[in-house]
């Protein structure tokens, strides 16, 4: 099997998939990537494949003891409770970094790399990161570590700084949309996949996205709208509002609670005033691209 087979099941993360097949074909794999996304979007499935294509390329039996998590030299480490309080918070703690160190030091059981996915690593102890820091300056040989997380800023940018990162859209589901019977679900995916493609990406990426949606006045509405909508549905979530009364149906409680209340006011605010600009005949290109920058800022 070759390695780009491994990919085959993933869907609606062409980008992403895309650098990881690069890295793959020209043997640049990096030590340490930083999936990030939000939750529902494929970034374990993703990390799972990418492990497939690097410990078990021809696939077979490796490939399947990886999803069954029962392959040496393919780890996940996710959040515990506290050792002595099973019903405790939920946390990456440093025994987990110190037992993937020692992991790590090791060779190889059986293939010629290790995997490392670390889940949920924006739940990491205020001490953790500090001590993953030696790890990602000084990885071993034939080592690839995962992290996944949703947002940039819940863990330190000296940690980052050693990862390289891969970006995750939202994947709107089928019957994610509701409430909304106009026939424009189609293009209001559209217009989240624009908004989850820019959170708290680079000027460059916000750029392309208001030359692709500024052109249209009305795609450039119906994206304003879908951001009012989503930070909405985000607030209402935030509040535990019942599912019911919310437009898109993948937001849970979860979600909302990586923004704070703050920033969600401050993405309401920033849409109600894009809309004004457009209906004030400011030029839709650059509407766009100064809601997407705000939005970005907060989301970094």
């Amino acid at each position: 099997m070759p390695p780009e087979d491994a990919f085959s099941t993933i869907a609606g993360q062409g980008e992403a998939v895309a650098l990881l097949r690069r890295a793959l074909a020209t043997d640049r794999v990096a030590h340490a990537y930083a999936f990030v996304g939000p939750p529902g979007s494929g970034r374990k499935s993703v990390a799972v494949a990418f492990a497939k294509a690097l410990v078990a390329p021809a696939g077979g039996p490796g490939a399947g003891r990886i999803e069954r998590g029962a392959h040496p030299d393919v780890r996940m480490f996710q959040p515990t409770p506290p050792e002595n309080n099973p019903k405790g918070p939920l946390a990456l703690r440093i025994e987990s970094v110190r037992a993937l160190e020692r992991l790590a030091a090791l060779r190889p059981v059986e293939a010629s790399w290790k995997v490392f996915i670390v889940d949920e690593a924006d739940r990491m102890t205020v001490a953790t990161p500090q001590a993953f820091l030696k790890t990602l300056e000084e990885p071993p040989d034939r080592t690839v570590i995962i992290l996944i997380l949703a947002q940039l800023r819940s863990l330190p940018a000296t940690l980052l700084s050693r990862c390289q990162i891969v970006r995750f859209r939202p994947m709107i589901a089928e019957g994610t949309v509701a409430l909304l019977p106009d026939g424009r679900d189609e293009a209001r995916r559209r217009a989240l996949e624009v908004l989850g493609s820019t959170e708290g990406g680079s000027a460059s990426m916000i750029l392309e996205a208001g030359n692709d949606v500024g052109r249209d006045r009305q795609a450039a509405e119906l994206l304003v709208e879908s951001c009012w909508l989503r930070y909405r549905d985000l607030l209402c979530a935030h509040a535990g509002a019942p599912l019911e009364g919310r437009v898109f149906k993948d937001i849970d409680e979860r979600s909302a609670r990586t923004r704070s209340l703050p920033e969600l006011l401050a993405g309401l605010t920033a849409c109600r005033e894009a809309w004004h600009a457009l209906t004030g005949n400011v030029s839709p290109r650059l509407t766009v691209e100064v809601l997407l920058n705000r939005l970005a800022r907060q989301a970094a």
